[in-house]
């Protein structure tokens, strides 16, 4: 018997989350049976779409949501031998046993010099949603200028640098001054800092006067009211999430932008990731050439420790990371 610890959600949440919410239990596992395998976690990833989706997919007592790194460690499946490292939708665990089928094994030619916490990251699922979304969704052409919001987190920052390679012009918007220095380093052509400007309206069309081609939505809310007025006509807008809306405990009511996207003729479309999963492993050698190449860098926001994964999580929403959101193990 292997002992594991895992967070359960204790209640689900009613406004930001606390610390309440959640319960650090032990599990006796058992050895794994044909077919199966013990795995250890290594790196653990907190992202915002589990503030919403907890409350759809779980039920208080769940062991919480989200995707880890894991190590292989005891093994009765040929395919995934002891010490191979793979991507596993496991929830706040140590250990996991599981069937072998449910998990994406690590490429086997991942290069030495690159963390693995990557595969959670710009090299996993933030990575691919940056560029179906910029190339499934909004078809992005050379040339054209995109607006991104959160731009400094996990999805944003890959983004931004996406649309840089791909030849166009990227207005990123943060909530830090740290953020947008950030931002600057990655080589976006305009940045604000949307909690200081004095206008965000201004600030948007100075920083686009001709207006916007694409804009790459992470946030709703009054941001999203303000940007579709300074879209360009036949503008497509890609609806990634709206982490602006997540922890309210009363839905948040108008502007409406019904006028504005018929007079503008504005596409808008939301996505999910899992939509084009026959494409990721193709995506994520690109995503992945991108970064040896030197095109696409990925910061972190490193938490030490599965004790701390509740504060992680919680400063994730919080907006405390720069780039990914990782606990290490």
């Amino acid at each position: 018997m292997v002992q594991a610890q895992a967070w359960v959600l204790t209640q689900h949440f009613h406004g930001f989350p606390t610390d309440s919410d959640f319960e650090l239990r032990v599990e006796q596992l058992p050895e794994p049976r044909d077919g199966e395998v013990l795995l250890e976690a290594v790196f653990l990833s907190v992202d915002p779409y589990m503030r919403p989706v907890s409350r759809v997919q779980m039920k208080e007592g769940d062991v919480m949501m989200g995707a880890q790194v894991a190590k292989v460690i005891r093994s009765s499946s040929p395919a995934l031998p002891v010490g191979r490292h793979v991507v596993g939708r496991c929830g706040w665990r140590t250990h996991t046993v599981c069937d072998a089928t449910d998990l994406i094994p690590i490429m086997e030619d991942w290069p030495e010099e690159v963390s693995l916490s990557l595969a959670l990251g710009a090299v996993g699922m933030p990575g691919l949603t940056a560029l179906y979304g910029l190339e499934e969704v909004l078809g992005l052409q050379a040339g054209e200028t995109l607006l991104v919001n959160a731009a400094a987190g996990a999805v944003g920052s890959v983004v931004g640098q996406i649309a840089k390679i791909k030849g166009c012009r990227v207005v990123g918007s943060a909530g830090s001054d740290a953020k947008v220095a950030f931002l600057r380093e990655l080589g976006f052509d305009r940045t604000l800092n949307y909690k200081t400007v004095a206008s965000l309206d201004q600030a948007l069309r100075e920083a686009a006067p001709d207006g916007y081609d694409c804009y790459f939505e992470n946030v709703g809310g009054p941001f999203s009211s303000v940007a579709l007025q300074q879209m360009k006509d036949f503008g497509r807008v890609a609806v990634c999430g709206g982490i602006s809306l997540y922890n309210d405990t009363a839905p948040q009511t108008g502007p409406y932008p019904h006028l504005t996207m018929i007079f503008k003729q504005l596409k808008m479309e939301g996505f999910m990731v899992t939509r084009w999963e026959h494409k990721h492993p193709e995506s994520l050698k690109r995503l992945m050439a991108w970064v040896k190449e030197g095109k696409l860098q990925c910061r972190e926001h490193i938490t030490e420790g599965f004790a701390n994964m509740p504060a992680a999580f919680i400063g994730m929403l919080q907006g405390e990371n720069i780039g990914k959101a990782i606990i290490k193990v």
